[in-house]
């Protein structure tokens, strides 16, 4: 059994979906009765507009691939006028750390959970009137263009359930405020979902991450790191023994990446046939550590795959560190690895399907309200998935797990059979209008903030006047 959290506010029935998580489901009432109690919880989360955001949320569970964002007004499930949504998103709140504890108590029992993190730009180069946006990395298809945006960086952490499939289940997803960074920011949802698992978990994340900054932001943090390393670092191997003269040193011998004469004897090795990636042979160096963290020790592996195509998406040669505490074999820690890249599914599912990208809100705080229903919406798909009934096109085959795409298309059937929590709306009269005499303003232009390396601001974020 998972050990009680204490310090947050548990939504009612979050035990109840903890135990059920635990014991073996095998009919499709008792699915239902888990997705209708998931549910239910987390309509206790929301503190303010609970019925129209909850009738939102079905309404985008209802709707795949919007045209536009008050589209989702014309489901069924969605009974109150189109302004409605942008007033739900605007007024609405939500209790966070209840919501990410009953997810927390919802994933799928395991030995070691899996979590990986990553994070995404979402793209607002025209909005003026936003506040706090910043220059984001987005590599863009366009030839001779730079690989950057202007608007909003999301950061994202969650675990993997299953050993294979596109199923990622979020249990954050929040924006990154400028005066953080990235590794800060999921430095700090690390910790925080880290309190609440059951067991010491395994975090993956991508070369971003794999620097000496990021780990000592991760220090003292009850987790393991998996991350890739780009080819052009250098780390450091341990210092040699205090002569007793001088300052004792700090780093020993130089280890670059791209100088395989720096590299010296391996401390473990192995070469094998892998069903999905060849012919494989995997080397590991122990004791080394970036220069600006050299109280974390890291342990490097080399991944050759021969067969590969050697592009980028495909590299011959791949680089990971390690840094943590319980250490498995040499041939199964590197394949973790693998299992990462399911975030970068759900992104895109995330933008293609449930559509988080395409609304166009006024204020910071409406966009990070309608990310946390996409996590919300996340879940009850994975939830749904043994219960919906698979409706391939014409030109599909069935399959009998689904995947995230096949049962966004048949929750209708799904949410018919369990009902909702939200009530049904109170008729208020017609609204007055805009009072007469009271004079309209413009909007206030906000400048794009620019950070400097740890993440301070090079330029106040000061309002723009108007123009006339």
């Amino acid at each position: 059994m998972k050990k009680a959290v204490c310090g947050l506010h548990k939504p009612p029935l979050g035990s109840l979906i903890g135990d059920m998580a635990i014991r073996p489901v095998s009919t499709a009432k008792a699915q239902l009765s888990k997705l209708a109690a998931f549910r239910q919880a987390a309509y206790a989360c929301f503190t303010k507009a609970a019925d129209v955001l909850f009738e939102l949320l079905d309404a985008l569970l209802l709707t795949p691939h919007l045209e536009s964002f008050p589209e989702l007004s014309c489901a069924p499930v969605f009974r109150r006028q189109w302004p409605s949504l942008y007033e739900a998103l605007q007024d609405g709140a939500l209790n966070r750390a209840a919501l990410l504890e009953l997810c927390v108590e919802t994933l799928p029992p395991s030995e070691r959970p899996l979590l990986v993190g990553d994070h995404t730009a979402w793209a607002r180069p025209q909005a003026r009137t936003l506040r706090d946006r910043t220059f984001e990395h987005q590599p863009t298809p366009i030839k001779g263009q730079k690989p950057i945006t202007i608007g909003h960086g999301y950061s994202t952490l969650g675990g993997v359930p299953k050993a294979r499939g596109s199923w990622f289940l979020p249990l954050l997803h929040e924006r990154i405020p400028s005066e953080t960074t990235p590794s800060a920011k999921a430095a700090a949802q690390l910790k925080q979902v880290v309190a609440l698992l059951w067991e010491r978990p395994l975090a993956l994340y991508d070369s971003e991450y794999g620097s000496g900054i990021f780990l000592k932001q991760t220090a003292g943090i009850k987790c393991d790191l998996l991350f890739r390393v780009r080819p052009n670092r250098q780390l450091y191997r341990a210092p040699e023994p205090y002569r007793g003269q001088g300052r004792p040193p700090i780093h020993g011998s130089v280890f670059r990446l791209s100088d395989p004469t720096t590299w010296g004897p391996p401390d473990a090795e192995w070469q094998g046939e892998d069903p999905d990636l060849g012919p494989v042979r995997v080397l590991r160096w122990d004791g080394l550590h970036f220069q600006d963290a050299p109280e974390r020790s890291v342990t490097l592996f080399r991944i050759e795959r021969p067969a590969a195509r050697g592009s980028r998406r495909d590299p011959r040669v791949i680089w990971l560190g390690w840094c943590g505490e319980v250490l498995g074999r040499v041939e199964q820690t590197w394949h973790e690895y693998l299992r990462r890249y399911v975030i970068e599914h759900w992104y895109r599912f995330a933008n293609q399907s449930l559509d988080w990208k395409l609304p166009c809100f006024a204020t910071p705080e409406q966009s990070e309200l309608w990310s946390a229903l996409i996590v919300l919406a996340s879940w009850q798909l994975w939830l749904a998935r043994l219960v919906a009934e698979d409706k391939p096109r014409p030109w599909q085959k069935p399959q009998a797990q689904l995947p995230p795409g096949r049962v966004h298309r048949a929750m209708g059937g799904v949410l018919a059979g369990i009902g909702t929590p939200a009530r049904a709306p109170k008729p208020r009269g017609k609204s007055s209008g805009w009072p007469t005499g009271r004079v309209r303003t413009q909007r206030p232009r906000y400048p794009v903030i620019k950070k400097g390396k740890a993440g301070t601001k090079k330029q106040a974020p000061a309002a723009e006047k108007a123009p006339p």
